[in-house]
């Protein structure tokens, strides 16, 4: 994929000095090695509503589902500011065609879970929402969003990323190619992406594309992206994976000679005993894929599902 994929970022995850203390988070793996395929679009909410830098550290207070946001020492109640400006924000960003966003951990203006919400007697209970990022979030559903201190988890990590690349494929799909056909194309080459995560997903998502000449146009990509976009925030697994890569062995019943089968079944049990990360079986899967062209195989993004520099699936 030759064009960048736009994605929302906390300012101060780039390195950018906008934090109350005149500070910056900056996170490298964020914008030295994702950076390289990824079009960062900074947004520091506190800076772009009009505070100050440095500033008076602020907190969330009240109702966890709907709090204030209050400076720590002065009490000085920006809630509205936030808002207001928010609610302009995002109107903003849906024009960017965003395929995600990385949120900052524990921020009470873009923190996207487990925030601190102080009550009347000073006590916290950490299950807020930023102010930002709530409003975000309650504006595309859908998109994938993390935060920074979730992506240091391999797995999530991966996961995100993964979910980054489909959610750009599907709005190319949707601006060259919105039609039943492009729909069964789109479907039929994520296959096997879908099935990593969810077997039901794949069922549900089959029947959705079966009946497509029969659904309102708008309904069936909504129907379908919905579908989509909630099985694959569910997790892979090693199970999951193994019965993929099963799967595609299958193809090769009438290709491989007896020593090729049993070095990929090798492999592939190495892989689910722990020993091995996931990379090594789909290389060596890949290899026959072209050795043997199989077209179909070709075309699934599972097998090339984000740019192999990131090295996403080289943990065991």
């Amino acid at each position: 994929m030759l064009e960048k994929v736009k994605v929302g970022i906390s300012k101060c995850l780039l390195g950018e000095n906008v934090r109350y203390d005149g500070g910056h988070k900056l996170d490298r793996f964020l914008r030295d090695t994702l950076g390289q395929f990824v079009e960062w679009v900074p947004v520091c909410p506190e800076v772009e509503c009009g505070l100050s830098t440095p500033r008076e550290a602020m907190r969330l207070v009240g109702d966890v589902n709907s709090p204030r946001l209050l400076t720590q020492k002065t009490g000085i109640d920006h809630t509205q500011r936030m808002v207001s400006w928010a609610q302009k924000r995002v109107r903003e960003l849906a024009e960017q065609e965003l395929c995600g966003f990385v949120f900052k951990t524990d921020s009470p203006s873009s923190g996207m879970r487990s925030v601190k919400v102080y009550n009347e007697k000073g006590y916290a209970e950490k299950k807020g929402i930023g102010m930002f990022a709530r409003i975000f979030m309650e504006t595309f559903p859908y998109m994938p969003v993390e935060d920074e201190g979730r992506l240091h988890d391999p797995g999530l990590r991966e996961k995100f990323i993964e979910r980054l690349f489909v959610f750009k494929r599907w709005q190319d799909m949707l601006k060259k190619n919105k039609t039943v056909n492009g729909l069964i194309e789109f479907h039929s080459d994520h296959k096997l992406l879908i099935m990593s995560h969810c077997s039901k997903t794949l069922s549900a998502l089959g029947k959705i594309v079966a009946s497509a000449k029969k659904i309102d146009q708008d309904n069936l990509f909504r129907e379908y992206m919905e579908k989509l976009l909630s099985g694959l925030k569910l997790n892979t697994s090693v199970k999951k994976n193994t019965n993929v890569l099963q799967h595609i062995l299958g193809y090769f019943k009438k290709d491989l000679s007896a020593d090729e089968k049993q070095e990929a079944l090798e492999v592939i049990g190495d892989y689910h005993k722990g020993y091995i990360p996931l990379i090594v079986p789909v290389v060596l899967l890949q290899h026959y894929v072209c050795k043997y062209d199989k077209g179909y195989l070709k075309r699934q993004y599972y097998l090339n599902p984000h740019p192999i520099e990131l090295m996403l699936r080289n943990h065991v």
